[in-house]
């Protein structure tokens, strides 16, 4: 416990003389107070600080707390603290130790659960209550063990299950701003006039002086401005790049893609200004919104976001955006369901903010629009767990996420900083005939759409669907006046039939499937015309793969030989699975699985490992799951491509994964049949037999996808929708694989016995009970050649010569391939009754 010399690590690591922090003193023992300082030294953190014996026990916590019992925080443990030191908020100089913004995140009181003491803190654990203004409840802190040589104390800290816990609220992202002051990081960042120096400040002398120091941040609340300040200029918006899925790892935050009309409202005062993407003033369109801004009396500044309107299922809606910008409500009505979305802040009282980083832009974002109200809203985000947020959106009807690099600055141009995953595929074309109805009071059946590729209109197609009457009338009166005689591109001539051309300048939104082979929309439904986008820059949207996660996980022994017979090392392994992430995710993040380790490689000795107690560090998550005998035990689960990596520094080379997530344990969500052949059988009667159980499969309404194992056999994989049990789940997959081993007895067995699989074709159905796993997408084998299990197409199941075409060098040919197969192992579909 603390002592007279507590404090001299402290002390020495300060230069009290360039330093706003206290000079370090043993305070009166007793106290029981708490507080959290979040700090931007190195990198951001949350200082975790307990009064004990007269000075303040410190851990830096890298990812702040959190309020999901799950969630296993690591918390490094730091020099003691002086008592003094809980009231400190300010800049600590650059060169100094700890250089940086400090905040008072939160403060309160603590104590030890009954029957433990303050004492136990030595003995590595401590079970505790906090009485917070942000964090309150059970928490424990319990040290890890340390490996030889290591001179930090790593501990985790974590909620442990009470009435304070929350699964949902992310409480880092949520609470922004100081306790004490009520700033965000930014704003204390920016407060030169604001705590006195402290140097060689003691007793009443330094009490003073922090008194006076809350006293001037007493008064720092920001004044409504009014008068000449001058408008903002418009600059050009970012864009977000198109990718195939949600990228992964905690350097992302993630954002809903509303489904309206892209703005950059600038503000000074009274005065407003409404700019679309292209920079056309429509502040005219938009009245109750630009007096809604208006009214809350800002300093100039320039927001970024998206007006929206709401549909009846309560979901934001283009169509009934434009239904509301045609009957002229946006502009006239105070009860225009109309609300904006801001979700940046790219200039604030003359400061450039967009070389800022993302995260620090929405900070400043929140502090300057705390106090709005409906319909000005800031736009909510999460830090990781992208794939979470964009299946809620996809399951709600919407349109899908955009995800966001938490460190990179405002950029006026579409890059990959900034990347969109929908749900539905949408994009704008442009409008260059119809085609004339035969229906008594219709104007058209039929319009006829084109995209710019280069310098040349390239045919994308028609559209039938999607209009009113009242949309439909909107548009002749568009097209009226733009009839040409000749088609503005290259159409076929069974769709030029009959065809009246116009001037390629009206821009459409259309919704639709797919692309057809030649390059034509697929059950495309008409969505509304895009005043706010110009011709000349529809162009068509290409998904591209999700960027590679930045990983925070070192790789030791990088060259050790893990697969002996190729001489691929651990470090060519650690390399795949980083790469491989964003395809791999989908199916393995939040998902209980179980791990293949082969510390010293393949050929030497390997093992199952689904528990974790801790060892395998932060980024690796565990879930408790009920045993057959009552109890619980923590299984693994993994979020993000840290915690693959995790897991491959810990020696594992496959992921085996559950049938049900980890936040539904009870619930499965997929099928698979594992076509395992007898040893005299070739890889074509493998094929055959899959082939042939899709057909039956597709029979009783089940969609199915093929999976290589990586090994001799194929995986049958059926995608189903939550909502039956492990017993219905088994059940239907043992009397299916029964059903055709009976129907086919020469070609199939359904039991696990070898005498009587000989020379055919085994159905494991027996990986769809509850606790079973199977090898996951994309995961590596612990076989010779380092082969991975690759998902495929059915059309391209004949070119497969083996299971194992693919392996860990391949990593940039299944990226390429990837669009190939978009929407695999997905689909909306229940377990029908057999």
């Amino acid at each position: 416990m603390a002592d007279r010399d507590a404090l001299a690590p402290y002390n020495a690591k300060r230069d009290f003389a360039r330093t706003r922090e206290p000079k370090g003193v043993l305070a009166k023992k007793g106290g029981n107070s708490f507080v959290v300082q979040k700090h931007e030294a190195t990198r951001l953190h949350w200082d975790f600080r307990l009064e004990v014996d007269g000075v303040l026990k410190s851990w830096a916590v890298t990812k702040g707390p959190s309020l999901d019992p799950a969630d296993r925080r690591l918390a490094v443990r730091t020099e003691d603290h002086p008592l003094s030191y809980g009231d400190f908020e300010g800049i600590i100089p650059k060169g100094e130790y700890g250089g940086g913004t400090v905040m008072l995140w939160d403060r309160g009181t603590w104590e030890p659960v009954e029957g433990k003491s303050a004492a136990d803190i030595d003995k590595g654990h401590l079970h505790f209550i906090l009485h917070g203004e942000r964090m309150k409840g059970e928490w424990l802190l319990v040290k890890m063990k340390g490996r030889s040589g290591e001179k930090r104390e790593n501990w985790l800290l974590r909620k442990i299950d009470d009435d304070q816990a929350d699964t949902q609220t992310v409480l880092v992202d949520r609470a922004l701003t100081s306790v004490l002051t009520g700033r965000s990081m930014a704003q204390i960042a920016a407060d030169k006039k604001g705590a006195q120096s402290l140097a060689g400040a003691k007793g009443k002398a330094f009490a003073q002086k922090m008194q006076a120091a809350r006293d001037h941040n007493a008064k720092l609340k920001p004044k409504a401005r009014k008068g000449a300040a001058t408008l903002p200029r418009f600059v050009k918006p970012q864009l977000a790049t198109l990718v195939d899925s949600v990228p992964a790892g905690n350097d992302w935050l993630h954002e809903i893609k509303f489904d309206g009309y892209r703005a950059l409202i600038a503000v000074a005062g009274e005065k407003v200004t409404v700019f679309t993407r292209s920079g056309l003033d429509w502040t005219e369109k938009f009245g109750p919104l630009v007096r809604a801004m208006a009214a809350l009396a800002l300093p100039p500044a320039l927001i970024d976001g998206e007006i929206v309107a709401f549909g009846p299922d309560g979901n934001p809606s283009f169509s009934a955006l434009q239904a509301v910008l045609k009957r002229g409500h946006g502009a006239e009505r105070e009860d225009a369901p109309l609300s904006f979305f801001a979700f940046d802040l790219l200039s604030l009282d003359g400061a450039d903010l967009k070389p800022l980083s993302t995260i620090e832009r929405k900070e400043r974002l929140e502090a300057l629009l705390h106090q709005a109200q409906p319909p000005i809203h800031v736009a909510d985000h999460v830090i990781g767990a992208g794939e979470t947020l964009y299946r809620s959106m996809c399951e709600a009807g919407q349109e899908g996420i955009i995800s966001k690099r938490v460190d990179a600055p405002y950029r006026g141009e579409r890059t990959r900083s900034w990347v969109k995953v929908k749900c539905t595929r949408r994009q704008e074309f442009i409008i260059i005939g119809w085609t004339k109805s035969n229906a008594k009071g219709r104007g058209f059946r039929s319009l006829l759409l084109a995209q710019q590729e280069g310098r040349k209109l390239v045919y994308k197609g028609k559209v039938g669907t999607g209009f009113d009457a009242q949309g439909m009338a909107h548009l002749a009166e568009a097209m009226e006046s733009l009839e040409v005689e000749e088609p503005p591109a290259d159409v076929p001539r069974e769709d030029a039939r009959g065809a009246r051309w116009i001037a390629p300048k009206l821009v459409a939104e259309i919704a639709f499937s797919e692309f057809t082979g030649d390059g034509r929309v697929r059950h495309g439904s008409f969505l509304g015309l895009r005043a706010d986008k110009k011709a000349k820059d529809v162009k068509p949207e290409k998904s591209q793969t999700a960027p590679a996660p930045r990983s925070d996980v070192k790789i030791s022994n990088r060259d050790r030989v893990i697969f002996p017979e190729s001489g691929q090392t651990k470090g060519e392994l650690a390399d795949y699975y980083s790469r491989i992430a964003p395809l791999m995710l989908p199916f393995a993040a939040n998902r209980p699985i179980s791990l293949v380790r082969c510390p010293q490689g393949r050929a030497k000795k390997c093992f199952f490992q689904k528990h974790d107690s801790g060892a395998f560090g932060e980024h690796v998550r565990q879930v408790a799951i009920q045993e057959k005998d009552g109890g619980s035990e923590d299984y693994i689960y993994v979020e993000d491509a840290d915690g693959l990596l995790a897991c491959v520094q810990m020696g594992t080379i496959e992921f085996h994964g559950w049938e049900s997530r980890a936040d539904a344990v009870e619930k499965p969500d997929r099928m698979i049949f594992d076509l395992d052949p007898d040893e005299g059988l070739d890889f074509g009667a493998v094929k055959r037999a899959a082939r042939d159980i899709h057909d039956r499969l597709s029979d009783i309404g089940l969609v199915s996808f093929a999976m290589l194992s990586g090994g001799k056999g194929v995986h049958v994989v059926v995608p189903l929708t939550p909502g039956h049990d492990w017993d219905s789940h088994k059940d239907f997959a043992s009397r299916f694989a029964q059903a055709l081993s009976v129907t086919e007895p020469e070609r199939f067995v359904a039991t696990m016995s070898k005498a009587k699989r000989k020379g055919r074709i085994f159905i494991d159905w027996l990986r769809n009970q509850r606790g079973s796993t199977a090898i996951l997408p994309y995961s590596a084998r612990a076989r010779a050649g380092a082969p991975v299990a690759v998902p495929i197409g059915w059309d391209e199941m004949e070119e497969m010569k083996d299971a194992h075409p693919f392996g860990i060098g391949d990593a940039e040919r299944l990226i390429d391939r990837a669009d190939s197969l978009k929407g695999w192992g997905f689909a909306t579909q229940r377990l029908p009754e057999i």
